[in-house]
């Protein structure tokens, strides 16, 4: 008897023994959650630009010679009417000297035509010469003036030459790096560029529309409500460190044609230089306000699941389980969606960032407030 109760008592505690625990159920996934925005939002398209300087003028020289003296500093700010170069001067002075002797010969040839014909004039009207030396006289005193005016031009236009021997500056401005040397033979022609000196108060940058942009822009500009009257003119750039220039411009003009090459029309917009950070010849990227959505509903870009070219979000529900909804998103903007369909002002929705979220999922939701451009979202109080 006791043999047969000693054995039930092993055989309940090996049963016991052998019963597995039941696993407590998991925790619902704590899920950071925002709220559905609505919002007036501005739209900016970019462009690519480069940028030139207010003025940008190029450096010729005006006579042929041999490079004297540079007499500037390269990639330094000089003033207007500052000496740049010279050009061996000594042929356009020996050019000078020869024209002023040919002048003071002219001047002497005059003072004798004038003396004879003075002489001869009275001796004419009392028949003491012949008609034909008077004539002679008259026309030996003509030539000698129009050799005096010839000579007078070939004296001004070598003192010309001689002044193109010293090049100066233009207009005040950075200069850049000098295309010749000091000892370089250099002639006139549009080909022969020893430097260029940019304006950079202001500074220029052009960019390029597609001709379907522009007509779409240049109807919306003009209609007696449109919204991005008095502030679609506004441009900002982007300097290829990825940061904002704190300055903003203004679109100048816009050409005048349509590029038959590339289907797009060129506009340039003007934005102050103040500390001259901007040069010419960068590349930019030109944001320009360009569509204002009034009212639009609004959500966080990694609030959306794209598979497929289907976009979906994950709406929360008052019980806290979440449900698949397909949306529509229309343009991006900054770190957001603009949603065209699928959601309504005030709708809950989860911020995903797991793969274990799954369509009907309970959570436990981490409220949090987000705003359109912010770099980190922050916690609700």
């Amino acid at each position: 008897m006791n043999k047969i109760y000693s054995s039930a008592i092993l055989l309940s505690l090996l049963m016991f023994s052998c019963k597995k625990e039941t696993p407590p159920s998991p925790k619902p996934l704590e899920i950071s959650v925002t709220t559905v925005l609505q919002q007036d939002v501005k739209l900016e398209s970019e462009y690519t630009g480069q940028t030139f300087g207010q003025s940008d003028i190029q450096i010729n020289p005006r006579v042929d010679g041999i490079i004297e003296s540079m007499n500037f500093k390269e990639g330094s700010f000089v003033k207007k009417g500052q000496l740049l170069y010279t050009i061996d001067p000594l042929p356009y002075k020996a050019k000078l000297s020869e024209a002023e002797g040919v002048a003071a010969e002219s001047q002497a040839r005059l003072s004798k035509t004038k003396s004879d014909l003075d002489m001869i004039t009275p001796l004419a009207k009392s028949n003491a010469v012949s008609q034909r030396e008077l004539v002679s006289a008259k026309s030996a005193y003509s030539a000698s003036l129009a050799q005096i005016k010839a000579s007078s031009g070939s004296v001004q236009n070598a003192r010309i030459e001689l002044g193109y021997c010293q090049i100066t500056a233009p207009i005040s401005g950075l200069i850049g790096l000098s295309k010749v040397r000091v000892g370089d033979y250099v002639r006139p022609g549009p080909a022969s560029v020893l430097n260029t000196i940019s304006d950079l108060g202001d500074v220029r940058v052009r960019f390029t529309i597609s001709e379907q942009e522009f007509l779409r822009l240049y109807r919306e500009f003009n209609k007696p409500n449109s919204d991005l009257k008095g502030s679609g003119a506004t441009v900002s750039i982007k300097l290829s460190d990825g940061s904002v220039y704190p300055q903003t411009g203004k679109v100048s003009f816009a050409d005048r044609q349509i590029d038959p090459s590339t289907g797009a029309i060129t506009f340039e917009a003007a934005f102050p230089n103040p500390d001259k950070l901007l040069r010419p010849g960068q590349y930019v990227k030109v944001a320009l306000l360009t569509d204002i959505r009034k009212e639009a509903i609004v959500i966080p870009q990694r609030a959306v699941i794209e598979v497929q070219g289907i976009y979906q979000v994950y709406v929360v529900g008052n019980d806290n389980k979440v449900q698949m909804q397909i949306v529509k998103p229309g343009p991006a903007i900054k770190n957001g969606y603009i949603i065209e369909e699928g959601l309504k002002p005030g709708d809950k929705i989860a911020m995903g960032g797991t793969s274990l979220l799954k369509n009907g999922s309970v959570i436990t939701p981490k409220n949090i407030q987000w705003q359109l451009g912010d770099p980190e979202t922050v916690t609700a109080k």
